[in-house]
C-alpha cells in the first residue's frame, strides 16, 4: 500500500485529502517511479480551484517529481529499475509515494543532482528555457520585464537572465520581495503593491519600454503589461495567478503599437523525447556547474500530509523561490 493526494471536487486547500492506495502496475510505455521529493507548481493550485479544470473527478494532483524506477511497463528502453529520474508534464498524480508516468516525459538524474534540486527547478527550469530561448529570444543587454520574480519560476530566471548578461526587471508584491529578487540576479525591480508599473518600466528604460513582457498574474496587470511594451513588442502570457483575461478587444493591440500576444504552452515547445532530453542536459549541466541553483527554503518543504499548509501559504503569497513535498 502507498498514500497519496486526491481531490472529489474543485475548492480551498480544504478539499485536499490523503488516502491509502494499491499502485496499479505500469502500463504500456510507463514507468512506476517511487518519488523521493515531489515539486509543487502553481499549476496544481490552478487545477484544485478549477481554474484549470481536470477531466474527471475525482483527481490526483502535481505533475513532477524526482525518484526511483521501480518497475518497467512494455516497450521501456531507456529506463531500468534503479534508475534515478525526474520528470514533468505527466498525467496528475504526483502528489503520490508511488506513480506510474508516460516515459516520455521523464529523464535520466546525473547522480551528482539531488532529488531535491531536481524536483526544485526541472519544470520551472525548462520553461525558462523555452521561454527566454523558443517563444522570444532574449539577447544581452536587453531590458524586459518579468513577473513573479521572487517566485519559483522567477528564482530560475533571475539568475538565467544574468547569466547571460541580460536585464531583468522584475515585478514583485512586497518589498521583502524585491529584496529576494535582487539576490537572485533581478538587475532593477518593481514592486506592484506601491509602485506604478507602466511610471517605473518608463523611468528604468529611459522612456523607452521594453521588447517583451512575461506576465504569470493575467487579468489584473493585462494593460500594464502592454502599457509598458514598445512598438511592435511581444506580450508573452505564461499563467494566471490574478484570473483569466477575457473578452480582448483586438483593436487594443492595434492601438497601443501593434502588438503582439502569445499564451505558450510547454507541450507545443517540447513536444518530444528529443526536445527534453537536450533541454534536461543544459539544465542539468548549469546546475553541476553551479550557475545555476535551485532555491528552496526549508520552511516550504512539507510532508504529503500537511499539503493544505504549503498550498495556503502560496495563495497567500508568503512562500518565495519554490517548495516541495516530501513523501
Amino acid at each position: 500500500m502507498a498514500i497519496r493526494i486526491k481531490f472529489n471536487k474543485y475548492g480551498s486547500s480544504e478539499v485536499l485529502k490523503i488516502e491509502k492506495y494499491l499502485p496499479n502496475d505500469p502500463l504500456y510505455n510507463e514507468i512506476q517511479v517511487e518519488n523521493n521529493v515531489i515539486g509543487i507548481n502553481f499549476i496544481d493550485i490552478y487545477m484544485r480551484n478549477g481554474l484549470y479544470p481536470v477531466t474527471n473527478l475525482p483527481s490526483g494532483l502535481g505533475i513532477e517529481a524526482a525518484g526511483v524506477v521501480i518497475k518497467k511497463g512494455k516497450n521501456i528502453i531507456d529506463f531500468k529499475v534503479g534508475d534515478r529520474v525526474v520528470y514533468a508534464q505527466g498525467k496528475l498524480g504526483a502528489y503520490s509515494e508511488i506513480h506510474n508516468v508516460k516515459e516520455n516525459v521523464a529523464v535520466h538524474l546525473p547522480d551528482n543532482i539531488s532529488f531535491k534540486d531536481a524536483a526544485a527547478c526541472f519544470l520551472k527550469g525548462i520553461t525558462v528555457y523555452y521561454l527566454f530561448n523558443k517563444v522570444y529570444k532574449i539577447k544581452y543587454n536587453e531590458k524586459f520585464l518579468f513577473y513573479a520574480a521572487a517566485g519559483g519560476v522567477g528564482s530560475i530566471a533571475c539568475q538565467w537572465a544574468k547569466l547571460i548578461g541580460a536585464k531583468l526587471i522584475g515585478v514583485v508584491g512586497s518589498e521583502n520581495k524585491r529584496i529576494i529578487a535582487k539576490s537572485f540576479g533581478a538587475w532593477d525591480v518593481i514592486n506592484y503593491k506601491n509602485e506604478n508599473i507602466v511610471s517605473r518600466v518608463n523611468e528604468i528604460t529611459k522612456g523607452n519600454k521594453v521588447r517583451v513582457v512575461y506576465d504569470s498574474f493575467g487579468k489584473t496587470t493585462w494593460f500594464d503589461s502592454l502599457d509598458s511594451l514598445k512598438k511592435r513588442g511581444l506580450m508573452v502570457s505564461f499563467g494566471n495567478a490574478s484570473g483569466f483575461v477575457k473578452n480582448i478587444n483586438l483593436d487594443i493591440l492595434n492601438k497601443k503599437g501593434s502588438l503582439y500576444v502569445t499564451r505558450p504552452s510547454i507541450r507545443d515547445y517540447i513536444s518530444n523525447k528529443k526536445e527534453l532530453k537536450k533541454i534536461s542536459k543544459i539544465l542539468f549541466d548549469m546546475l553541476l556547474s553551479g550557475k545555476l541553483k535551485a532555491i528552496v527554503p526549508s520552511e516550504q518543504i512539507f510532508s504529503l500530509k500537511d499539503v493544505k499548509k504549503i498550498h495556503d501559504m502560496i495563495e497567500s503569497k508568503n512562500t518565495y523561490a519554490s517548495s516541495l513535498l516530501v513523501p
